[in-house]
């Protein structure tokens, strides 16, 4: 299958999505880091609550206490791994690069930043890469719950296949651009939560039910 074919027939049917959004790189970064496992209108409570304690800033998250950031962050949910986790990797950009802006313009190579990423505790591959592409405008697609669940009913991947599999399928069938990759992730996202639900897909309304084997295999 045709993966730029998927591509603009979700874009056809639901328009740019303008993902990721923030105003800041630093508030994507904070919002990679508290959406884990969490939808994402709490993920936005949780971003309000910061900014009206003007804490969407590097600097002020490390000297914010930490029990005040639960506190701030806890419409995310898991507030308690959250807050620690946005403290590690708020340490990570200020002792390296000081801020979010200045990571962005560095010249290091994007597998280089990768691995700097995934060393710091609670960032895995999904948040890393996340940030990599809608933070640090680095070309590296996403590849999350929806993707492997779209895509494996499809039969273009295992859903049990690594993660980094799954990633360069797309990256070596898709055009290597940066607005794609990120326009892509979101229209997946929009697939997943719409149409290709985990129970009770809506098979028959879904703007690709004519590609989807499961549509005619009927495996769910």
């Amino acid at each position: 299958m045709d993966l730029m074919k998927i591509y603009n027939k979700l874009l056809s049917h639901f328009g740019i999505q303008y993902w990721w959004p923030a105003e800041t790189k630093y508030e994507v970064v904070i919002g990679a880091i508290i959406t884990q496992n969490i939808s994402w209108k709490n993920v936005e409570k949780a971003l309000n609550n910061l900014k009206n304690e003007d804490l969407i800033d590097e600097k002020r998250i490390l000297k914010i206490n930490t029990e005040k950031l639960k506190e701030l962050i806890k419409p995310a949910g898991f507030y308690n791994i959250k807050a620690e986790r946005l403290k590690n990797i708020t340490k990570y950009i200020v002792d390296n690069y000081k801020t979010t802006d200045e990571l962005a313009k560095t010249e290091k190579d994007t597998n280089i930043l990768r691995n700097e990423l995934l060393n710091i505790k609670g960032v895995g591959k999904e948040t890393a890469d996340s940030i990599l592409l809608y933070a640090l405008d680095r070309k590296i697609f996403v590849v999350d719950a929806y993707t492997r669940r779209i895509f494996s009913r499809y039969g273009i991947i295992n859903k049990d296949m690594d993660y980094d599999e799954i990633r360069l399928i797309f990256e070596d069938n898709i055009i290597p651009s940066l607005n794609i990759y990120k326009e892509y992730h979101a229209l997946i996202v929009e697939l997943g939560k719409n149409y290709c639900k985990k129970k009770n897909p809506l098979c028959n309304t879904c703007p690709l039910n004519l590609y989807c084997r499961k549509l005619f295999n009927k495996f769910y």
